[in-house]
């Protein structure tokens, strides 16, 4: 298994939007693509098998999943997360993003206030003003190379009547994976405001020890109601671009309001091949994932361990997700000139850190999902052409 992830893929002309357009986004061919979270592993071999004997039976018509296949999902849960949750709490959508942007329709009134903490994923930014909803930010603490919630401005927030808080967990960029006490504190304040979270815990089966993700709503009975929780298999086994992810709505008439704004919005579930990729993954992905961990780590550590002996990097060590998030403030160069920096000098393509944020100036975010000669190349790209800066 450990072979399987040294081998370096071909993934050009594959339509990939993160190596096919890279000249279209960074104006050259020779760029390092270490942005976009889609891993540069193949997905485990039970799920290609799967796919491809699904694919060899030929005929694709409609699909459908019920209470059989929906125990697949509780006892990846109770495994990974030690959550019992019912079966009848799931519901399936094509990908997180789009289950967010329609419980936010279907929650709440346009106007109505909803807060991220920032810097946060791109997306969440739409969800939110793309609905006519206002836009609440509640900054996260960033000291000593890491980042902490802000309580007393949370709380601030929340009473000035927000409706909705969308949680990030773990968090994306900036690794965290928000504790039992940080998490028990969110749950007593949005108890206290009657605040609705929707906790978006994508990359939850990516957890570095000795850290633990705990979902949110296995924390309060009470706050269960008040919470949907949204997961996929698509980070943890690389099948983005399978579209399947499922939302957990343990109370009847919020997952009646979601199903129904599901209906309008015309979205069924997910497709014959998202539907089988997750049944594999599910079920026959647990040496695999193991593998993948032991990977990341290793990938972490050397990026970690060449940056920090860089007086102008500081590095935020991820809790959770393989994202790693780099503070480049201390070369003193506006958004615009870092960017240029990176892509013309060092020749790796990352993420803007503005993109998540203004919070994120100064930042950029690196994708650690791939070969270890990958990252060592690109993080020796980094380091060399900052140390040839310096003269």
């Amino acid at each position: 298994m450990e072979q399987y992830f040294s081998e370096i893929t071909e993934r050009k002309n594959t339509r990939a939007v993160k190596w096919d357009l890279v000249k279209t986004l960074y104006g050259a061919d020779d760029i390092l693509p270490m942005w976009v979270a889609d891993m540069d592993f193949k997905v485990p071999p039970a799920v290609t098998e799967a796919l491809v004997n699904r694919a060899k039976h030929g005929i694709f018509g409609y699909t459908y999943t019920d209470k059989a296949y929906n125990k697949i999902v509780t006892d990846w849960v109770q495994y990974k997360h030690q959550w019992a949750i019912d079966n009848g709490w799931i519901l399936y959508s094509p990908g997180v993003i789009s289950t967010l942007n329609i419980a936010i329709q279907a929650l709440t009134e346009e106007e109505d206030k909803v807060l991220i903490q920032t810097p946060v994923y791109p997306p969440f930014y739409n969800i939110v003003q793309n609905h006519n909803r206002a836009l609440v930010k509640n900054e996260l603490i960033y000291k000593d190379n890491s980042y902490q919630i802000d309580f007393e401005d949370f709380e601030a927030k929340l009473k000035e009547g927000v409706k909705v808080f969308i949680l990030c967990n773990p968090h994306n960029p900036v690794g965290r994976v928000w504790n039992r006490s940080e998490l028990e504190q969110i749950l007593a304040l949005c108890k206290k405001y009657h605040v609705f979270i929707l906790s978006d815990e994508i990359h939850a089966d990516i957890i570095h020890e000795p850290n633990k993700h705990i979902p949110i709503a296995s924390l309060d009975e009470e706050m269960l109601h008040q919470t949907i929780t949204c997961m996929s298999p698509t980070k943890t086994f690389n099948l983005a671009g399978l579209q399947a992810s499922y939302a957990i709505i343990p109370d009847q008439e919020i997952r009646k309001k979601i199903s129904q704004a599901f209906e309008k919005q015309g979205i069924h579930g997910i497709n014959t091949m998202g539907i089988t990729a997750l049944e594999a993954a599910y079920t026959e992905g647990k040496d695999w994932l193991h593998q993948l961990m032991l990977e990341l780590n290793r990938n972490i550590d050397y990026v970690m361990k060449e940056l920090s002996r860089l007086e102008e990097v500081d590095v935020t060590k991820p809790e959770g997700t393989y994202l790693i998030w780099l503070d480049f403030t201390k070369l003193n160069l506006s958004q615009k000139e870092l960017k240029k920096f990176l892509e013309q000098k060092a020749k790796v393509g990352l993420n803007d850190g503005v993109t998540f944020g203004e919070e994120g100036t100064g930042f950029m975010r690196m994708n650690l999902a791939a070969p270890f000669q990958l990252i060592k190349e690109g993080t020796d790209r980094i380091r060399r052409a900052i140390e040839e800066r310096k003269g």
